[in-house]
């Protein structure tokens, strides 16, 4: 058992997420790693991985000596991605089909089984510190891990909800209707396993130390902020030991009787800084305090960026690669070759250095069709680039279609950094060294899947950068308006409206990508940049072929734009689809205008069945501008543009932090904070961290309800004239210092 020891900051954090199936553990436990940008452990998936195994090999799960022995040798790799954690054995990845009903079924056999235990604990202990120590956190769920697994993890909590509580949110997860016969079947599969798990592990009630969460009719966020608020608080415990109690800050009370000027902005910004020791901030929150708002409007000299072209042949993870340089899922990535075809640019940086960063398609040598057309893109990216990073497989070694890419790389006479990927361990590491015999230097062993080596090998990179390259500088040009909607809802025909031309119009072929289309257009006497993308058929989970990829070059274009401009068939029913791209604009967070095209075919019936849908559908964005327009005709097509200058407007609105003050005081002071558990949160102070979009942190000294902060952003709305662009509201609560 991993003994405890006092928590050494260099380590990382380890949280631990107890608790009894249907209580939320694992939901809570992935948005708690994906908001502390952690590493996240499934305890639960290893047991399933042996139940998978021993169906597949034949091995009788009553059989307690051969499951042992499948768990101590079983070739398992568990991804810590809390957006995407994998389960691979063998090569195989089983993340699916672990989920599936027979190995549901079966799971509690081997999560019995006291001679697999140990050996699995031991094995998850490993994975949690290893990845605490990589990634800072690492958020562990399951069953045993504040006790057992982890019980000296610097976070214990236990999730606990009531019987009811826990069958519907099973159910509910199902798709099952409330009859009884569901409530049947799942008594059986969330009552019946707990007892059946709780002989042999004890997980319904808490341990000393370990921090009990009722999470009945609690919602999601509710939860996960309660855990972030234990994790900050054990942060500020750890500051506090190691370098003794910070000196007491003076309260900046907000309370402003009406008609006065209020503290100013350096009184209250001094105070801001001098209180940070009480608080958990992100660099978003020191945004504003770290440089005032004249340093963080400073625009960029313009310079020629360097372009780093990521090159190889099929299917050694190059895509993968490029999204854990983003840190974002940008690139195409599928268990197959050849996904990615086109040379594609994202805007990338590593440590305060901006460069071009390119995927390229799987070079491969003698090829003919569009796979010598992908080879060809290949090549044209590294002619191109300043820097070339050359992405071997570190477990299959070179191969004979690397050594003639290498061939091809050398005649180009670019530096050349060698990235042996799939490295998860220190014996592929030991392999990949191997590769110091392709005469290219040192090679850097990475895990694009899991993160591990990438920081060494982006400072590799840089080292070897110009500091002018041949990349183009980021175009800050005009103001970026995206289209976007359903297919068919007019949204190249309002762009040849603005644009008074006729586009040439190219139909997307199944499997191939196409770029969304740029087009300058003066409108208003300014010059705008409007990008018309594809129709979005469905979700992109559900999509397949020409659908899939021209959904995500709409997300791409999304989140290069400023203000995306929604259009809605007025003479239609407003869609479920409809109502999922708007939410894909708000999740964005880009500013928002909805444009209801064909206005010119709607009678007195249509008109006023609309208006109730806009009030039922969208009362969600009620701030965001109408248009109506008629992209055919071009009526008031002209009104668009005051309805993006104000939404652009509010999106990069800053409010002075003493004017802030003043409103929230007037708030506070005429509608406080409920009172919740006999006790009032206050609100200390604000300040807004950042625009595009509006981010407000609020100082709090205590937890502020959802329905509150929802009822301050809308008098911010009213008071400010956010009109057009969504807000986000953070809070920061003051904890009490542990002695």
């Amino acid at each position: 058992m991993h003994t405890s020891a006092p928590h050494d900051p260099a380590e990382g954090i380890t949280i631990a997420i107890d608790g009894p199936a249907g209580s939320g553990k694992s939901t809570v436990s992935r948005l708690v790693a994906e908001a502390l940008d952690g590493g996240f452990l499934d305890t639960g998936a290893m047991y399933r991985a042996i139940a998978w195994a021993c169906l597949e090999d034949g091995v009788d799960l009553a059989d307690r000596e051969a499951v042992a022995r499948v768990a101590e040798e079983i070739d398992l790799d568990l991804g810590t991605d809390p957006a995407g954690a994998t389960v691979v054995v063998a090569g195989t990845d089983i993340t699916a089909a672990i989920r599936e009903q027979r190995i549901s079924q079966q799971v509690s056999a081997v999560a019995t089984n006291t001679l697999v235990r140990p050996i699995l604990q031991r094995r998850q202990r490993e994975v949690l510190f290893s990845t605490a120590a990589e990634r800072g956190f690492c958020v562990a769920e399951g069953r045993d891990t504040t006790t057992v697994v982890a019980p000296d993890a610097r976070v214990r909590v236990l999730l606990t909800a009531s019987d009811e509580e826990r069958m519907r949110r099973r159910a509910a997860e199902l798709g099952l209707e409330d009859t009884e016969e569901t409530r049947e079947r799942m008594a059986d599969q969330v009552l019946r396993r707990d007892r059946d798990d709780s002989s042999v592990s004890e997980f319904l009630t808490a341990a000393e130390g370990v921090e009990q969460i009722d999470t009945t009719g609690l919602g999601i966020e509710d939860v996960v902020e309660k855990v972030l608020m234990l994790v900050a608080a054990a942060e500020a415990a750890d500051e506090t030991a190691e370098h003794g109690p910070a000196e007491p800050a003076p309260a900046v009370p907000v309370a402003v009787e009406a008609g006065a000027d209020g503290p100013s902005d350096e009184d209250i910004e001094a105070a801001l800084r001098a209180g940070l020791s009480d608080y958990e901030l992100d660099e978003e929150d020191l945004a504003l305090l770290g440089g005032g708002e004249e340093a963080q409007l400073q625009p960029e000299a313009r310079r020629n960026l360097p372009v780093v072209a990521v090159v190889g042949r099929p299917n050694v993870g190059k895509s993968t690669l490029v999204n854990r340089i983003l840190g974002r899922r940008e690139a195409v990535v599928e268990d197959r070759p050849g996904v990615t075809r086109d040379r594609v640019f994202y805007e990338a940086e590593w440590s305060g250095k901006d460069f071009w960063l390119v995927d390229t398609g799987g070079w491969e040598d003698r090829v003919q069709g569009i796979a010598y057309r992908v080879a060809e893109q290949a090549e044209v990216a590294v002619s191109l680039a300043d820097v070339v990073m050359f992405v071997v497989d570190a477990n299959v070694g070179i191969t004979t279609t690397d050594e003639q890419l290498l061939k091809v790389l050398r005649k180009a006479r670019v530096p050349l950094v060698l990235v042996a990927n799939k490295v998860d361990d220190q014996r592929g590491e030991l392999e990949a060294a191997a590769l110091w015999n392709l005469g290219l230097g040192e090679p850097y062993p990475v895990s694009a899947l899991h993160g591990r080596g990438s920081g060494d090998l982006l400072d590799a990179v840089v080292a070897a950068m110009p500091e002018e390259g041949r990349g183009a500088p980021v175009d800050h040009g005009p103001r970026r308006v995206a289209l976007v909607g359903r297919p068919n809802v007019g949204k190249s025909s309002l762009l040849n409206r603005l644009a008074k031309e006729q586009r040439v119009v190219v139909d997307d072929i199944a499997g191939t990508t196409r770029d969304p289309v740029d087009e300058k257009i003066v409108l208003g006497g300014k010059e705008w940049t409007f990008v018309d993308t594809a129709g979005i058929r469905r979700r992109i989970a559900q999509s397949q072929g020409a659908d899939y990829y021209a959904s995500l070059r709409t997300h791409a274009a999304l989140d290069r734009a400023e203000v995306a401009v929604v259009l809605l068939e007025a003479n239609e029913p407003i869609s479920t689809q409809d109502l999922k791209i708007i939410d894909m604009v708000l999740e964005s967070g880009r500013a928002l205008v909805l444009a209801f095209n064909k206005w010119d075919l709607l009678d007195e019936e249509r008109h006023k069945a609309l208006e109730r849908e806009i009030e039922r559908d969208l009362g969600h964005v009620a701030w965001a501008p109408r248009v109506n327009i008629s992209a055919a005709t071009g009526r008031h097509s002209e009104k668009l543009v005051p309805a993006l200058e104000k939404a652009l407007e509010s999106w990069d609105r800053r409010i002075p932090t003493g004017r802030l003050n003043a409103f929230l005081g007037q708030l506070v002071a005429a509608h406080p904070h409920p009172l919740r558990g006999g006790k009032q949160s206050r609100i200390l102070f604000a300040t807004q961290a950042r625009t595009r979009p509006p981010r407000f942190v609020v100082f709090a000294s205590g937890f502020l309800e959802h329905g509150y902060r929802r009822f301050i952003e809308r008098r911010l709305r009213e008071d400010f004239e956010f009109t057009g662009s969504p807000i986000v509201i953070g809070v920061r609560i003051r904890e009490k210092r542990r002695r």
